[in-house]
């Protein structure tokens, strides 16, 4: 799996070192969970949802020619 959970601690609240995340990243939070991954240098990167929550993050990558 590219995405890699985020810790919320038990107030709610989600500390990130910038320092730590890749220099070009995402961070997606939803139903109570954050996760991160890096960005891919060529690619669309879809976030799928369905009644409000992601289900999926699908990375359609290329390559430039």
């Amino acid at each position: 799996m590219r995405m890699k959970e985020l810790e919320i601690n038990s107030e709610g609240l989600l500390s990130v070192d910038i320092m730590e995340l890749p220099e070009s990243c995402v961070i997606v939070l939803s139903n109570g969970k954050a996760k991160f991954t890096e960005l891919p240098a060529f690619a669309e990167t879809k976030i799928v949802t369905h009644q409000g929550q992601v289900k999926r993050v699908r990375w359609d990558e290329g390559e430039e020619f």
